[in-house]
């Protein structure tokens, strides 16, 4: 970045709100295309283009796609076929899923290309103005639907602070989480730990490695962050964060999925199981689990849920259309 139109056209996809409005992008350009009777429209509206190859893009993509073709099949969209639609995925590098070995992530793509999704290896994006996707391949064309998933940033908010960065913007860390400069010394009464902060890997065997921004190393690192910070109030000796990461699992959309835990790689069914039942696991509290995993049964016997919830992110605009505003206004 920057990009020419990708302010303007794409979204990211970091938050649930991104998630849902993602998921009623799709179901409305389905809508578009299945009254429009303009080729071009159709076409475009049918489009959709996400950038990055990791986990967050890969899950997305299949995701989405899944659920798209559950709609063809079971709701009122007789006249769209499943190959009318587009997905493309955009990646810089040669192999996506790098979390995992190379094996894992060309068993993703090969999958996703039986399903008919485009996957572009060593591409870039140049340019999405106005909807117009042009890509380093020197292919472009027309997609209403575009999601950025390329990379992890830190918060904006530490460019409006003098705290030390390295190169990627992230505060850099002692293995204690506390912060420190360059020459070495730490910032007094300063701590981070998350996506922010660049927080040596002392499980790792290569020299200078740096924990990965994942929810893995955030949720141990915060408590070990909560510890340290009290074992410094007793005048206790402070401790190292240290974690192996376990592995990742990814879903490839209902009842599909990788997986690569400890070394162990799993396809198919059984790495959409794991993946199900470590979320599972993450989620806080008995009562929420128990919800979770009846509506997930519940699943297994009963078509996909596919509706939109148009009016979630501006509930006050249909409101708004029919009042008239005062003078003070």
């Amino acid at each position: 970045m920057p990009i020419p139109g990708l302010r303007e056209n794409a979204v990211g996809f970091k938050t649930i709100g991104e998630a849902i409005w993602l998921r009623n992008r799709v179901l409305d350009r389905l809508d578009v295309a299945v009254t429009t009777l303009d080729k071009a429209v159709r076409e475009r509206a049918l489009t959709f283009v996400f950038v990055g190859g990791g986990y967050a893009g890969i899950e997305a993509l299949a995701e989405m796609e899944d659920m798209a073709r559950d709609a063809l099949r079971y709701y009122q969209y007789d006249e769209l076929g499943a190959s009318e639609m587009r997905w493309v995925l955009v990646e810089a590098t040669q192999r996506i899923l790098p979390e995992v070995d190379p094996d894992m992530g060309a068993y993703t793509v090969e999958q996703l290309r039986q399903r008919g999704m485009d996957i572009r290896l060593g591409t870039r994006l140049e340019s999405c103005v106005d909807g117009v996707v042009r890509l380093s391949d020197g292919d472009s064309f027309e997609s209403d639907t575009i999601i950025w998933t390329a990379g992890v940033k830190p918060s904006p908010m530490l460019e409006e602070t003098d705290l030390p960065r390295d190169e990627r913007g992230r505060i850099t860390c002692l293995p204690t989480l506390q912060v420190v400069r360059a020459d070495g010394s730490i910032v007094e009464g300063a701590w981070s730990a998350g996506d922010s902060a660049a927080v040596p890997d002392l499980s790792s065997k290569q020299p200078g490695a740096l924990c990965s921004p994942s929810a893995q190393h955030a949720v141990r690192q915060a408590k070990r962050l909560a510890n340290n910070l009290r074992a410094q109030l007793r005048g206790a000796a402070l401790k190292d964060y240290s974690h192996r990461h376990v592995g990742s699992v990814a879903s490839l959309g209902l009842h599909k999925g990788v997986a690569q835990v400890y070394g162990v790689k799993v396809r198919g069914f059984p790495a959409w199981f794991m993946h199900r039942t470590y979320h599972l696991s993450r989620i806080p509290s008995l009562n929420r689990k128990i919800r979770v995993v009846v509506d997930w049964t519940l699943a297994l016997f009963l078509r996909r849920e596919v509706v939109s919830l148009g009016e979630l992110h501006q509930p006050r605009e249909p409101f708004t259309e029919v009042t008239r505003p005062t003078s003070a206004d």
